[in-house]
């Protein structure tokens, strides 16, 4: 039993992270603008960026196109590890709360405890290969330094940096997967109520998986907006070159501090500037990302499944040889 749910999560794990793999190179070049888009508070009345196209031009213009791409080995190696422990996670707990309740599923307020546990625990793993990618993408175009450099410019407690509202953020896959997971629930019985066969629809097609995985992520990111943009601007490069650079920067890494500088330069609506490219990048992300889980889900699980056969047979004809 305890093989069959270790072999389940990990295939679940597995089929997560191979999608957040696929989903973050294919979006790349937009997912960095909209870090830079993100990470520019107005000063002096004035924006750099007004549009996240001003970002593209920007890259175009000045010939660093592959610039957009900074950071990517970086992206997928924190996406990859994020979405391993999460998916394993969360494929473990919710097992383990069925074996140990003994019920057939699973409530709504029982999921998000469980999602937001497994969020927990990778935003603690991953949190320094986040801020490294963070810091990566909102480098000047063609002045971005590699992995360690960037890890190792400050201090350990720098690699931290936007922690606390990571921990808060694991509220938006939490919100997200359990949407999902009901949105995917009531989808399926639908299905299997107007099939005349009766027979039950194990897996969702590509198309639905995409729809209710960009709804899913739609609802979940307006939720939690303003605190995704404050952990970008904590996360930022420092594009000043001042003398008392390392001032502002330690005050800039306070979420008071940038709390007050969104309200102070940009009013109310500062909080949800880039909203739009946000849910463009991330909602296109999550519902690639879970298409692409559902469609390799199956093939992960058969294939560990042989392995691990193998792995228990082997010794047995070892010896028998």
């Amino acid at each position: 039993m305890s093989m069959s749910v270790d072999l389940e999560s990990i295939a679940e794990a597995t089929s997560g992270a191979i999608g957040a793999v696929v989903s973050s190179t294919m979006l790349y070049p937009l997912d960095t603008c909209k870090a830079k888009y993100q990470a520019e508070i107005r000063a002096h009345g004035h924006h750099k960026y007004r549009n996240l196209s001003d970002v593209l031009w920007e890259a175009i213009s000045s010939h660093q196109f592959l610039s957009l791409y900074q950071g990517l080995g970086t992206k997928n190696l924190q996406s990859f590890f994020a979405q391993f422990v999460y998916f394993y996670g969360y494929s473990y707990f919710k097992r383990l709360y069925l074996e140990r309740t003994g019920s057939k599923s699973i409530g709504t307020k029982a999921n998000l405890i469980l999602a937001a546990a497994a969020g927990a625990c990778t935003a603690v793993i991953t949190q320094p290969l986040d801020t490294a990618s963070s810091r990566m993408q909102t480098t000047a175009f063609g002045k971005s330094k590699g992995l360690w450099e960037t890890l190792t410019e400050g201090s350990w407690s720098d690699a931290y940096d936007g922690l606390g509202i990571s921990l808060l953020l694991t509220s938006n896959p939490a919100i997200q997967y359990t949407v999902f997971d009901q949105l995917k629930v009531r989808h399926l019985k639908q299905k299997q109520n107007k099939m005349e066969t009766g027979s039950s629809p194990e897996v969702l097609s590509a198309f639905s998986a995409f729809v209710l995985g960009a709804l899913s992520k739609s609802i979940a990111t307006i939720l939690t907006y303003p605190a995704i943009r404050c952990k970008v601007m904590i996360q930022a490069a420092d594009t000043n070159e001042d003398m008392d650079k390392k001032a502002k920067r330690k005050s800039r890494k306070t979420v008071s501090s940038v709390l007050r500088a969104i309200w102070k330069r940009e009013g109310v609506l500062g909080f949800f500037k880039g909203l739009h490219a946000q849910i463009l990048k991330t909602v296109l992300s999550s519902a690639l990302l879970l298409m692409i889980k559902e469609k390799i889900s199956a093939t992960t699980w058969v294939l560990l499944l042989a392995v691990s056969r193998y792995l228990l047979l082997k010794p047995s004809r070892l010896k028998s040889g």
